[in-house]
């Protein structure tokens, strides 16, 4: 039996919200919701929506049914407003994290995650840099890699939560290999990709400009990607960050590599915006999650949109019927 554990995220954001929009349509997943049952009640009460919340015990089936969500029910640490955070909930937050990890090591499923709130965590003492890293670490590996992807574009990140200042001295060519194989690999374990082609950016204006306006690509990058060639893999770059996303560029590319977070991601959430999907490549279980944020101010108000939700939700599941771990 295979699930898909659904971690509820911030409790004052707007996840509880997108987890009761879910439930108002028949679905073809098995979700089991990690959250406060309480909190859902209350959050649906705001709402206006129906919904039956059937607290789930490990090994029950999860309910497919409109107007229904199967909850495990995880207590909040205080009382929670939509739109008011409060550090005395950040624990909280952690314990959804810790628990879908638990699930997904003694059952067959993945986890998907609504958006947490880095800065709360980080105020109540919990030393938290993102889902990515959290669920690395929590898997014992020692790399994974950030994709995120819409219908016409995956892109994948080289370096993540980093400041600006920081990325150049966070690229070397063992990393750039490590992080290249990986996605790879599981573009063909978990996408049924057999030959994936991947596209890699430079890090500098013109992909160096051939050294007049970096150095990166000529040392780091470029004898990275021609090892890496040598082992078989097809790749294509260091290209220019400004045309490699152009329509002729990405003809019959399967994922892109950015150097650093806002070299790519822009470009993806253009293209997808609430279609997309935040996918953590390199762990031993499956873990996609929206590509958005709390979004404080419409929590509780209706306003949320559950689409990129249901993207990750099905992407999970695909990812699933399609892994080779």
């Amino acid at each position: 039996m295979s699930y898909l554990f659904l971690t509820s995220g911030e409790p004052a954001g707007i996840g509880p919200d997108l987890c009761l929009q879910y439930s108002q349509t028949e679905r073809p997943h098995q979700v089991v919701v990690l959250a406060d049952i309480s909190l859902l009640e209350q959050r649906a009460k705001l709402l206006q929506l129906n919904c039956k919340l059937l607290p789930w015990v490990p090994g029950d089936k999860a309910t497919q049914l409109a107007g229904t969500l199967s909850v495990f029910h995880i207590p909040l640490r205080a009382p929670c407003s939509a739109g008011t955070l409060d550090v005395a909930n950040a624990e909280y937050v952690l314990a959804q994290l810790e628990q879908s990890v638990a699930f997904v090591n003694s059952t067959r499923g993945a986890i998907v995650t609504c958006p947490v709130h880095k800065g709360i965590l980080n105020d109540s003492g919990i030393n938290f840099s993102g889902h990515t890293e959290f669920f690395a670490d929590r898997a014992g590996v020692e790399k994974v890699v950030m994709m995120l992807a819409c219908e016409k574009l995956r892109v994948c990140l080289a370096t993540t939560h980093l400041p600006l200042k920081d990325v150049a001295n966070a690229i070397n060519g063992p990393e750039l290999k490590q992080t290249l194989t990986i996605i790879h690999d599981s573009l063909q374990k978990q996408f049924g990709i057999a030959e994936p082609r991947l596209s890699v950016c430079g890090l500098n204006p013109h992909a160096g400009e051939g050294g007049h306006l970096g150095l990166e690509e000529q040392q780091i990058i470029e004898p990275a990607l021609d090892e890496l060639r040598e082992a078989g893999l097809t790749l294509v770059g260091p290209l220019p960050a400004d045309t490699a996303f152009t329509p002729r560029a990405l003809a019959n590319i399967d994922a892109v590599l950015a150097m650093y977070h806002d070299q790519g991601l822009p470009v993806l959430k253009y293209a997808g915006f609430g279609d997309a999907v935040n996918v953590t490549l390199g762990l031993p279980f499956i873990r996609t999650s929206v590509d958005h944020g709390t979004a404080l101010d419409i929590a509780g108000t209706g306003s949320a949109n559950c689409g990129s939700l249901r993207c990750a939700l099905n992407y999970a599941a695909t990812m699933s019927a399609n892994s080779i771990f």
